[in-house]
This record gives structure tokens, sequence and C-alpha cells, in this order.
């Protein structure tokens, strides 16, 4: 377990790309290859990946935590709710064998924004200045789980994000 906390940067870029690897995958297998991915160059807007199909775009924001993790919420950047249609997704994977999932979804239907998140409470920071104090972060909500959707495999996250469509041409 201690390689989870002294290689956390490198264990979530790993989530990442197993992530996107089955998310290709089944483009590949069923959908045509019709899935483009993007990665942004800085990182302000809340979103980590952005993914095209047949004309739907998502600004994707990653999450990642062991099954066993007892996380309550996710923090949210307020941006991607301007996006068209941002959305969360939460990857949760085994901690001994990084397999993936289940997957937990917040979001729109392909093509409609994220749902509205100025009610949740504002993020604090998690580290406290000199004296302990925890400064609010105006622009990062915090979602509980409660609002997410659970999805066993990313291929049920894919059509999800983009419809059912499948494609039977290569």
């Amino acid at each position: 377990m201690e390689q989870h906390f002294l290689h956390s940067s490198y264990r979530e870029r790993l989530i990442e790309h197993l992530f996107v690897g089955e998310l290709l995958k089944h483009s590949w297998l069923e959908r045509g290859c019709r899935l483009e991915v993007a990665k942004p160059e800085v990182d302000n807007s809340g979103y980590d990946l952005i993914i095209e199909e047949n004309g739907v775009v998502r600004h994707l924001q990653l999450k990642a935590s062991s099954r066993a993790a007892k996380t309550a919420k996710q923090n949210v950047h307020t941006a991607l709710g301007v996006k068209p249609s941002g959305v969360v997704v939460w990857v949760q994977f085994d901690s001994d064998t990084l397999d993936l999932g289940p997957f937990l979804v917040f979001s729109g239907m392909p093509g409609e924004p994220l749902p509205d998140i100025s009610t949740f409470q504002v993020a604090k920071h998690t580290k406290g200045n000199s004296e302990g104090f925890k400064a609010e972060r105006p622009a990062i909500r915090s979602v509980p789980k409660r609002h997410f959707v659970r999805y066993e495999s990313a291929v049920e996250v894919y059509e999800a994000l983009f419809g059912k469509e499948t494609c039977a041409y290569f």
C-alpha cells in the first residue's frame, strides 16, 4: 500500500491510460473507431481529457480511488459546468491488481451540460496555512457520491457518454 502513497502521480496517470484504453477498445470493437481523445496543455478549466464521438464532445474530469477508500465526495471545478457537455468520471479500482470498476459518473445526457453544481458546498483547501486555517476554494464544489450514477464497466460508461449506437462497419 505504501506504493500507492509514494507514487500517487504515477498511479493517477496509469489509471487514466487504462480507462482511455478501455474506451478506445470499445470504439475499435463496436463503434467503428470513431472515438477521438485529446489532452489539454493546461489544467485550469476542470477537465483532464476531451473525448468526442460523432459530434458529441465531452470535457471529462477523471477522479480515481481505491474500491476500499471511504471517499464520500469529489471536488469539481465550476468551469466544467460551462463546457457544452462536461462530465466527471470517478474510476474505482482494485488496489492490488489495478482492475478498474465500478465507475461513478456525474453528467448530463450526451450533448447536455453538467448538472448545476452551484448549490453544492464550496470546497476547502486540504492543507491549512501556518495557523491551520483551511481557506475556501470558490471555484470548486464538493459533489457527494450519491449524485453519481454507478456503472460496472467502461463500456457502460461509454454508452452513457455517447449513447448506445453501435457500428457494424470498419
